[in-house]
């Protein structure tokens, strides 16, 4: 018996240290950082290389991760879909995330400058730095939070090109105008069919004062709209074979049209389709550009 209790108390920390670091959260920046890794390298793609970039920025954006539920342990503690995270439930001390948090960071930090070079360790640092210093408590002050925080979250590729050929160009940029943009819609569903939870912590968000939704989906289809736009980006750079622009329009006709339906019905359904759509997006996305490679 005492062998099942260890072994549930191992299983419930894992779990808790998941949550802290929003390990979901972590594969998505995992996955963008290999992305940009992969299309901005030049010649036979050095795999030993993408490990490690990847490695280093998982590292930088789960410290990241830990260090906003450390400064926010309060406010999550009065949203439902916050409360059960271990620092607001009471499972993990708020020093015990402060610590895993500053430890985690620095070590990516510092893995990236030693493994990759100092160009991707400087974008890592950026990236925790907006994070933590600018979007975090911005979240209490302004609606323009929204923007601020999709930039440390579309840095990850720009890192990854960084690794790979240690300087940042057009191709970098152009992968980090779509992570913005997409993670626009993305997160102005979130917000609305969360509005209530955001505003008894105190978060100012576009959703805020928006019951009917028509704020918050107007700039879903807007910012789709210009995301179809951008996408096309790299094929015109050269970044990706014409193949990928077909593809991608395609994509983005596709989230348009889910974006006007959150528009015309304006439900908590319809919100919610828009976010799982933009989670199915992406990743084909990115499939793409990876399958079109120049």
């Amino acid at each position: 018996m005492k062998g099942v209790a260890i072994e549930g108390e191992t299983a419930n920390v894992a779990t808790d240290f998941a949550e802290l670091v929003k390990a979901r959260l972590t594969l998505l920046v995992l996955l963008t950082t290999a992305v940009g890794f992969y299309v901005g390298a030049q010649g036979p793609v050095s795999y030993l290389a993408l490990f490690h970039v990847v490695f280093g920025t998982a590292a930088a954006a789960a410290g990241a991760a830990a260090l906003n539920q450390w400064w926010e342990r309060k406010p999550d503690a009065l949203m439902n879909r916050t409360k059960t995270r271990p620092v607001p439930a009471g499972r993990m001390r708020p020093i015990e995330a402060l610590v895993i948090g500053g430890a985690l960071s620095l070590f990516g930090i510092v893995y990236l400058a030693v493994a990759c070079n100092a160009l991707s360790a400087v974008l890592a640092a950026v990236t925790i730095a907006i994070y933590i210093f600018a979007y975090t408590p911005l979240k209490r002050v302004s609606t323009t939070n929204t923007i601020v925080g999709a930039i440390p979250g579309a840095l990850p590729p720009v890192i990854g090109w960084a690794a790979a050929r240690g300087r940042i160009d057009a191709g970098a940029w152009s992968l980090f105008a779509i992570l913005v943009l997409w993670q626009l819609p993305h997160f102005f569903a979130i917000s609305w069919m969360y509005r209530d939870d955001y505003s008894r912590a105190g978060f100012r968000m576009i959703s805020g004062d928006d019951r009917s939704g028509e704020r918050s989906a107007s700039q879903s289809v807007f910012f789709c709209i210009l995301l179809l736009v951008i996408a096309g980006l790299p094929a015109f750079l050269q970044v990706a074979t014409w193949v990928y622009l077909p593809i991608e329009l395609a994509l983005g006709g596709w989230f348009i049209a889910v974006a006007m339906r959150f528009l015309r019905l304006r439900t908590a359904s319809a919100a919610r389709t828009l976010f799982i759509t933009s989670i199915i997006y992406l990743p084909l996305l990115l499939g793409a550009l990876v399958l079109t490679k120049s």
